[in-house]
């Protein structure tokens, strides 16, 4: 993927633009990110506001698409026009085909096809391809945040520990906007050049450094049941910013990986982060709960996890409120 965006950016940033771009894909944020950088670099300032256009798919048809885009550009060399949320055109997107096989050279068309994926097969896709670029964005799964935020924070010329990393991924999930506005905050004031910690996030993004799914499992892990207790009272006290299915998802995650631990032949640390696919920053912290839970305990926990899991969907709870699945949660762990 970032090749593909690597050579949109340079194209455009060379004044050799393609008459069509088809952004399409599961993950919104860098569709936005790939319109945006058209929209701003294509058109002098002064030339956009007559000749860069934006409309929205649910409010126009293809007809109206066409006509936009075979107007002439008014005092400059081209214009844009950009069509966002074109998802909403999917049942009558192949209508576009003829003017894709001969797109109007002085028209860039940007298609934003957000949340869907565009069957590759199709001729559509294949005219836009061949006369002009395509560009698919793919979801970012949990295990590949971690090196996201870390190039987003050194983009910024800022360092970041595996730790302070490990809490933004737990506390904001894979909402990559949600992800870049809070860094923004706390970049505003952070001196350039600094490590981004726990205690800024906590001053300036709001997420408790005591309080979260992180140092939940690292209390698990040690046993600490003082620990465990005063993080779960927390959470049953501030349920808005801690959804009990976002925390089941978590530990699921962390003893389905120290159950895979236990498997392993060989525990070098080399061994364990190729395996189970782990930051080497966190392999200490298996060690730790390996030793403190045996694997016939882990598998009951990841039994127990399920079963909180649909009781925190509403299967089997009998009208369980957000602070009973907790304490049951941590009766279950403990």
């Amino acid at each position: 993927m970032d090749k593909e965006i690597n050579a949109l950016v340079a194209e455009i940033k060379k004044g050799n633009p393609k008459p069509l771009y088809l952004l399409f894909g599961e993950e919104p944020y860098f569709i936005d990110k790939m319109c945006q950088f058209i929209a701003d670099n294509v058109l002098l300032e002064e030339e956009r506001a007559f000749n860069q256009m934006v409309v929205y798919g649910k409010d126009s048809s293809i007809d109206e698409v066409v006509a936009h885009a075979k107007r002439y550009p008014m005092m400059a060399e081209r214009q844009v026009l950009i069509i966002k949320e074109a998802q909403h055109l999917n049942k009558t997107i192949d209508q576009l085909l003829p003017y894709a096989l001969k797109p109007q050279p002085s028209t860039v068309l940007v298609i934003c096809y957000k949340h869907l994926k565009l069957d590759k097969r199709k001729k559509i896709y294949k005219a836009f391809r061949d006369n002009g670029r395509t560009f698919e964005s793919k979801k970012i799964y949990e295990n590949r945040l971690a090196p996201w935020i870390g190039k987003l924070v050194a983009d910024k010329n800022y360092r970041i520990s595996p730790k302070a990393c490990a809490l933004l991924v737990e506390s904001l999930g894979v909402d990559l906007g949600r992800i870049e506005n809070e860094m923004d905050k706390l970049f505003q004031f952070v001196p350039v050049g600094s490590e981004i910690t726990l205690d800024l996030i906590e001053k300036h993004i709001g997420i408790s450094k005591e309080f979260n799914n992180f140092a939940l499992k690292e209390a698990l892990g040690e046993r600490d049941v003082k620990k465990a207790a005063r993080i779960i009272e927390y959470f049953a006290q501030n349920p808005k910013d801690n959804p009990v299915m976002l925390t089941i998802s978590l530990l699921g995650t962390f003893y389905r990986q120290l159950l895979q631990y236990h498997g392993l032949n060989d525990h070098s640390k080399s061994n364990v982060v190729k395996a189970l696919g782990v930051n080497p920053y966190f392999v200490d912290d298996l060690v730790v709960a390996a030793r403190n839970i045996p694997m016939k305990k882990v598998s009951g926990i990841i039994a127990s996890l399920r079963r909180l899991d649909l009781k925190s969907k509403g299967v089997g709870a009998n009208k369980m409120t957000h602070s009973d699945l907790l304490k049951e949660l941590l009766t279950e762990l403990i």
